[in-house]
């Protein structure tokens, strides 16, 4: 199987209870998550040699960390000790018309203060197939976009496939300055992944007969989201998911696939979520690992959106799911009835 290396944050995730406020709360759950160690994980999950590197405090919520990702076969041999803290984030998960919300409590963490010297990416990158990140990433600190950049230059010197899921977040930085720094970082990029709004938050391309709020999306309009992507950057893959939220506990979830000649759009899914935070993870997770298997482009988006869709029934950020599980749903067997 294929070496994957992802870099990024993964941070301790304190959640409430039972759909609780966090002004309600007596108790948190804790759990751990991040973009690019979500994708790690499913890659594991499928197979493959997955390596998520980052740095973590040499002290006992990093080895708690550590424990976690080991625990699902992610291979942490590159993880940088240092640094004074694990980043955190505060999940109130929502329901019906109440959305969920997150808050951040995540400056000056490890990973937001690492520096080149604590990387070795030609030793990282030997003998690795594809490297992905985030636009979460590069929006820590003007450190940590320095370090994707020079992440991105070594992998491509290596000739390896390089994937970005542009996930902006404006609690962490501006539309302006994802623009220009995610714009730089672009050219080593082969495979971009954006959901239903990234595009525009982040380069000013907005899909048209589109409302993000109401939950219509236009196919046509992210065909040309896509088609845009890839005459800019030069893209050899643009994968685009559309979620038309009912509510906060119901959405619809499909998704787009442009490979620079054609376009593929997946079945759509009827969700009922269970949590849907690291959805967009676990869809990256299985693009990359259908595209590595070489599936044909129609079974490449199937697969991701099938992962994405099992994701959403389950609590935490990682996807835990086998790829028999996600085929027998790609292939149509949707009906949730028990496995005996």
């Amino acid at each position: 199987m294929a070496k994957v290396v992802t870099f990024g944050e993964i941070m301790l995730r304190l959640q409430t209870y039972d759909n609780q406020r966090l002004i309600q709360a007596t108790g948190l759950e804790a759990k751990f998550g991040g973009g690019e160690a979500n994708v790690a994980v499913s890659l594991a999950n499928y197979g493959h040699d997955a390596y998520f590197v980052t740095k973590l405090p040499d002290h006992l919520v990093g080895e708690w960390c550590l424990s976690e990702l080991r625990k699902y076969n992610v291979k942490t041999d590159y993880i940088a000790k240092g640094g004074e803290r694990v980043g955190i984030y505060f999940v109130e998960k929502g329901a019906s018309q109440r959305a969920s919300t997150v808050t951040y409590d995540r400056a000056h963490s490890s990973i937001a203060t690492a520096k080149p010297a604590d990387f070795d990416w030609d030793a990282i990158f030997d003998g690795a197939e594809w490297f992905h990140f985030t636009g979460i990433t590069p929006a820590l600190s003007d450190d940590a976009a320095e370090l994707c950049l020079l992440a991105c230059k070594a992998a491509k010197a290596k000739g390896i496939t390089v994937s970005c899921d542009l996930n902006f977040r404006k609690k962490l930085w501006t539309s302006e300055k994802a623009g220009k720094v995610m714009g730089g970082l672009m050219e080593y990029v082969d495979v971009a992944i954006a959901n239903e709004e990234d595009a525009e938050k982040v380069f000013g391309i907005r899909a048209s007969k589109t409302d993000i709020t109401s939950g219509e999306l236009s196919d046509e309009g992210y065909r040309d989201v896509a088609k845009q992507l890839a005459d800019r950057f030069g893209f050899s893959h643009v994968a685009i998911t559309l979620r038309e939220s009912v509510s906060a506990s119901v959405n619809n979830w499909s998704a787009l696939l442009y490979d620079g000649k054609e376009y593929y759009k997946s079945k759509k899914y009827h969700i009922n979520i269970v949590d849907r935070i690291g959805g967009g993870d676990s869809f990256g997770g299985g693009l990359i690992y259908a595209l590595l298997e070489k599936y044909t482009m129609q079974d490449t988006i199937e697969f991701a959106v099938a992962a994405s869709c099992l994701k959403h029934s389950i609590e935490g950020d990682f996807n835990l799911v086998s790829v028999k599980e996600v085929k027998s749903l790609a292939e149509g067997d949707g009906s949730g009835r028990v496995q005996r």
